[in-house]
């Protein structure tokens, strides 16, 4: 090789070894909220992942922990989780000092300076650069903007349901998800980011997400956390609503003011801070909860504040590291390093035959899983290359044509690295004996130390085998327990078998006239049939005007024992709250009826909320719905629990149970529509009660644009959808599994069914548990 070439290249490769050796320092140093100078003169200031817990931890397993987290029937065992995410967060102290105040308007600066960093960072190349520049800090943004409030979608529970301080939470979460609209998620808007840059292979469902090679390790670690503390939200709620604050302040993450210059987007969806559709401003609503919290005890107001610092300078050592490696990639031969890396374990296992400089081209592409740079000398001095002229290589022209051995072997972006790489050589290389150092890519696994322990404190893994415990004794402990969103893997196995059980019973000798649903799915839909059964409801009570209305000992009973499922109201679509459930072609009308059946944020217009005062004017007094003195009340039947025990269980499984849930959704909210619940306003009225709640539920649950419609529609979507073809997932067998919860509302009550019942839930069964550890 000619001298002058190996000058020129040995200086370039000393500048990206310089580059390299900065940021691997870089990690040795801690950041902190005060470090805005230092950030915004470039100075590096990114520190090691993972080393605040029980010593080192493998960046890879906050990808694990992520892809887990996003199952929404997942349990987090692990009781030493609260301790060591708090580590893993290096939380400051309970009575830290810093006000929210200062914490915000620091964040804001820190955002604001950092912004303007990566724009100039863009500014510094040329268009195919910036576009490139755009691309990688979208995708390096992607774990968190992908899921853009997901950390809120546990806080609100049957226990919490009828709490204005959780309701506010649920309002502000509502909001994110774009509540009642498909794919109206700010995670939505994100995925057209990515779509538009055509980077979205792998961001559909979340999980997949974590399998995305171009996406540094370090990108995953905050979300990672905030993702399996909302699956413990009972441990979790402070720091929630801490964290939540924090990325409120800083809004628009600040690598994507590249992505922001280059296309247009849905920016007020993704910009965190934003409004939407002219609501209230976000970071207003989450200040008021933080403040909530803080006024209900100052351990609660410290955990706050300690999440709120813990989640900046995790995200500042995050938005650093990904400032790095997009300085770093604006050297061409730095992407063509980083490519080589990614693509060289699979090109190994070929190209034995091929020689280059007295070596299998085999095992130079195995050398480059760990450094690619000296092959990258190779390739430069081979035919394949022509320096300085792309559209003359066979690497990018007759090797990769339709007729070539390696059609099809790089994506266009690839191509576009390879040939960017090539027009940067020297045209005329001066061959020298000089040797050519090693050199490594500059990704997390060379600017970040490597741990001994990967996944020590964290939960990283799933099994499916039950540890040795019990479930709840009866149904009164079991109401009580199933309160929260949070539960063992006893109680997990406990309400699956008593869903299993349930709905056994709901199909013992199920035929075709014992189910109102048609024994078919018809292609028109089930909207017709819905105006039938509501005709059937009216012509029902107009024959019910001459059977005397109950008496009020008979009202005020039945309004008691109903109290157990009225004060859940809803709770069987709980796990619509789900993040990716929420918003989905099915889920969001499900969401939308969650949350009218929790006054869409209200307390006025709360269900729960209006029984309780009817309840009282029945002088009848409840205790808290999530107390255990509300599950060993004495005016509770024993037998009142069953059906409310059953809304609680199936609502935790809202995959594995999609279609019956479908069917008992459509049940309920067509139960009292037109008949039911004018008859029970007339009883009401006449004994002097408010028939405020009957009355509002047979408005919204109505069949023209109510939960009633909405039902209806989402199972029309699901079955829309479905084979023809007889099997498992074939509508027919799916049509038989809706109708079967339809029928779960009121099953069959004789000794045969109910031992049915037994048989079924007698059996264990398997179940996704997130623990400590590998499966």
């Amino acid at each position: 090789m000619p001298t002058g070439r190996r000058t020129r290249r040995s200086t370039r490769c000393s500048d990206r070894a310089t580059r390299r050796s900065t940021c691997a320092r870089s990690t040795k140093r801690g950041t902190t909220v005060h470090d805005d100078a230092k950030a915004d003169s470039g100075e590096p200031t990114a520190d090691a992942v993972g080393t605040h817990l029980q010593g080192h931890i493998a960046t890879s397993a906050f990808r694990r922990l992520y892809a887990a987290a996003a199952d929404p029937e997942v349990i987090v065992r692990d009781d030493d989780l609260p301790a060591a995410v708090r580590a893993e967060l290096r939380l400051a102290p309970p009575g830290t000092p810093q006000s929210l105040a200062s914490l915000i308007d620091e964040t804001a600066a820190w955002s604001s300076a950092a912004g303007r960093r990566f724009q100039a960072l863009g500014a510094s190349t040329d268009h195919v650069g910036r576009q490139l520049l755009a691309r990688r800090a979208a995708l390096g943004c992607a774990p968190l903007g992908l899921a853009l409030g997901a950390w809120l979608q546990w806080l609100t529970s049957p226990g919490t349901a009828d709490d204005p301080l959780f309701l506010d939470i649920l309002r502000l979460y509502a909001s994110d998800v774009g509540a009642g609209h498909p794919g109206a998620a700010r995670g939505g808007a994100y995925l057209a980011l990515l779509r538009e840059l055509r980077v979205s292979e792998n961001a559909v469902p979340l999980a997949r997400l974590a399998g995305e090679s171009r996406i540094d390790d370090t990108a995953f670690r905050l979300p990672a956390l905030l993702l399996v503390m909302s699956r413990r939200p009972d441990d979790f709620c402070p720091e929630l609503v801490g964290a939540d604050l924090c990325l409120r302040a800083v809004g628009l993450l600040p690598p994507l003011g590249l992505a922001r210059e280059e296309l247009r987007a849905d920016w007020a969806a993704i910009d965190y801070s934003a409004p939407r559709n002219g609501g209230p401003v976000p970071i207003e609503q989450c200040r008021e909860i933080a403040d909530g919290l803080a006024r209900r005890s100052p351990e609660l107001a410290a955990r706050v504040r300690a999440a709120f610092g813990g989640a900046l300078a995790v995200l500042r050592d995050q938005t650093q590291a990904l400032y790095e490696q997009l300085r770093a990639s604006l050297d061409p031969a730095f992407a063509m390093a980083e490519l080589m890396r990614l693509r060289a374990r699979e090109g190994s296992v070929y190209h034995h035959q091929v020689v280059l400089e007295e070596r299998p081209l085999a095992a130079w592409l195995k050398d480059c899983c760990d450094d690619p740079w000296p092959f990258l000398d190779v390739l430069a001095r081979s035919k394949l290359v022509k320096p300085g002229r792309s559209a003359a290589s066979p690497l990018v022209t007759g090797l990769v044509s339709e007729r070539g051995p390696m059609f099809r072997i790089f994506s266009p972006d690839d191509l576009a690295i390879i040939s960017r790489w090539i027009d940067t050589l020297p045209a005329e290389p001066v061959r020298t004996g000089a040797a050519t150092p090693r050199r490594s890519v500059g990704t997390s696994a060379d600017a970040r130390p490597v741990p001994s322990e990967p996944g020590a404190g964290l939960p990283v893994a799933t099994q499916t085998a039950v540890p040795p415990g019990r479930g709840p004794k009866d149904l009164r402990e079991a109401y009580h327990l199933l309160m929260g969103r949070t539960g063992s893997p006893e109680l997990r196995d406990w309400s699956l078998r008593y869903v299993q059980g349930w709905l056994a019973r709901a199909r013992y000798r199920m035929e075709p006239g014992s189910v109102p649903l048609p024994p078919r799915w018809q292609p028109e839909g089930l909207r017709p049939w819905l105006q039938t059964q509501h005709d059937r409801h009216g012509v029902e009570f107009e024959n019910s005007a001459d059977i005397p209305l109950p008496t009020r000992e008979a009202v005020v009973d039945d309004a008691v024992q109903t109290a157990l499922l009225t004060l859940i109201d809803g709770s069987w679509l709980q796990g619509f709250t789900d993040y990716e459930l929420a918003p989905s072609d099915i889920g969001h009308a499900l969401f939308a009826t969650y949350w009218d059946e929790l006054g869409n944020g209200e307390a006025k217009l709360n269900h729960p909320l209006i029984y309780r005062q009817v309840l009282e004017e029945m002088d009848v007094v409840l205790p808290p719905t999530a107390s255990p003195a509300m599950a060993d009340w004495p005016g509770f039947r024993d037998e009142s629990f069953e059906l409310p025990v059953y809304w609680l269980c199936i609502g935790r499984y809202p995959r594995t149970f999609l279609p019956e849930i479908l069917g008992l959704n459509l049940a309920m909210e067509l139960s009292g529509v037109g008949g039911t619940y004018r008859r029970a306003s007339m009883a009401l009225r006449r004994h002097g009660f408010s028939t405020r709640f009957v009355d509002i539920h047979n408005t919204i649950d109505n069949v023209a644009t109510g939960h009633s419609a909405w039902a209806a529609d989402a199972i029309d979507t699901l079955m829309s959808g479905l084979p023809e073809v007889p099997g498992p997932g074939s509508r027919p067998a799916v049509w038989e599994r809706v109708r079967t919860g339809y029928r779960s509302l009121n099953p069959p009550g004789g000794i045969l069914a109910r031992r049915a019942a037994r048989v079924a839930g007698g059996r264990r069964s398997r179940r996704a548990v997130l623990p400590t550890g590998e499966e």
